[in-house]
């Protein structure tokens, strides 16, 4: 009886050092690296990239619910690309936010074929289905949406996520919305609201068909590392590039479009007024085709 006692004991001792060292055995065949996400500073802060095989953390910052969804929907995107993506949502947070939109999915550049949706009804439910997903190997990522606090996602939970994910060597995403942060062993924890992103001229667009001369900004991110488990954290305004599918920086969204000097204004006559189509009356709406 002391015997086994002793061995359990050990045994544990082995699996917590595992995690606080961040060490992986590479079960499963799978191999411990870093995905560079894009921005050059973040992938710096991080050693190289968000690391696989762990559980990542994302908090929406206030009602920023939709944000944090998209940060989320773009680490998948760096991580697991071309691989099955299972994300399991709380069915209160299902009803609060809505379906996930797989035309929205397409527009990030990601292919809606390789998601699969499972419905919990309860927090203690999708932790369940989170760590019975990350034990399968076959799968690139798994996402965890939970709505507000809850007692059953603490730090026994988030390790037991954690030995899973190492096991298999999948990547866990905690999507956390109207919750605060408590103690976890995941690797990193961002916390994620939206930012400013300008209208881009119409010829920077993919297929753009609009009538008027600018169209929707790419996707821009106010992310906030606030836990690195191996090294600094860091704040960004990073832009996601749905054509390349990767992060840049956003610090130079407001250069102007055409950096090249320009002509001066004309000194001897005053500006000129805007014009007119004549058949168009001033002051109508301007209307732009969609589709």
């Amino acid at each position: 009886m002391e015997r086994a006692r002793i061995s359990t004991l050990a045994r544990l001792r082995k699996d917590i050092d595992r995690l606080e060292g961040g060490s992986f055995d590479g079960g499963a065949g799978a191999a411990l690296h870093r995905v560079p996400l894009g921005h050059v500073e973040a992938d710096a802060v991080l050693q190289g990239g968000l690391l696989r095989g762990a559980v990542h953390e994302t908090f929406a910052q206030g009602p920023q619910a939709a944000a944090a969804t998209g940060f989320v929907a773009a680490l998948v995107g760096r991580l697991a690309p071309r691989r099955p993506v299972m994300w399991v949502r709380q069915d209160f947070s299902a009803r609060e936010n809505g379906g996930l939109s797989m035309s929205g999915w397409c527009e990030f550049g990601l292919d809606p074929r390789f998601v699969v949706g499972v419905r919990a009804r309860d927090a203690e439910a999708a932790l369940q289905a989170t760590a019975d997903a990350l034990a399968c190997d076959a799968l690139g990522a798994v996402v965890m949406e939970i709505w507000g606090e809850t007692r059953h996602v603490d730090l026994v939970a988030s390790r037991k996520l954690t030995l899973a994910a190492r096991g298999s060597g999948v990547t866990g995403l905690l999507l956390r919305i109207a919750a605060a942060p408590v103690p976890s062993s995941a690797e990193t924890r961002w916390m994620v609201r939206a930012a400013r992103s300008p209208p881009r001229p119409a010829w920077q667009a993919r297929n753009a068909q609009v009538w008027d001369a600018q169209v929707w900004g790419a996707p821009v991110f106010d992310a906030q590392l606030v836990r690195n488990r191996h090294g600094r954290t860091g704040h960004w305004i990073m832009e996601w590039n749905c054509d390349e599918c990767r992060f840049r920086d956003a610090a130079s969204l407001g250069a102007p479009a055409h950096p090249q000097p320009v002509a001066a204004a004309p000194a001897d006559r005053p500006h000129s007024a805007r014009t007119v189509a004549p058949d168009v009356a001033p002051g109508a709406a301007s209307w732009r085709r969609t589709g």
